[in-house]
């Protein structure tokens, strides 16, 4: 396998891990000074941590994809559907919710870009195999 079909995955790996620790490691202090809300109580400030866990949790998994080839297909497919599913979120409150903030326009096309990367690159990896 070439090492160019792991580029979307490296690439997910270095923004997401940034992410996650921005969502989670301190989200009392970090997310009022990027967002327009406050976290206020445990379950937030819970919720904010679990998915801190869930994006570290996929980042692991697309190294191990990177690192070990025999797992490179399921973590493309994991990595397609993660992002392909955060850009379908991002879409639906686009048109229920209106225009978000440029931090999340950009999240969503860089989520379209990763998740279209990923199957072209599936599409590629399954046509040498």
């Amino acid at each position: 396998m070439k090492s160019s079909t792991n580029y979307h995955l490296i690439l997910s790996v270095i923004l997401i891990i940034p992410i996650a620790l921005v969502y989670g490691l301190y989200p009392e202090k970090i997310l009022p000074r990027l967002f327009d809300f406050t976290i206020t109580g445990t379950d937030l400030s819970n919720i904010f941590r679990a998915i801190m866990g869930l994006y570290l949790a996929m980042a692991i998994f697309w190294m191990i994809g990177i690192v070990r080839p025999k797992f490179w297909k399921a973590a493309t497919i994991a990595n397609i559907i993660f992002m392909g599913g955060l850009a379908s979120g991002r879409m639906i409150s686009l048109l229920m919710d209106g225009m978000p903030s440029i931090y999340f326009l950009l999240g969503l096309v860089v989520e379209l870009l990763l998740a279209g990367w990923g199957i072209k690159n599936l599409r590629r990896h399954e046509r040498v195999v």
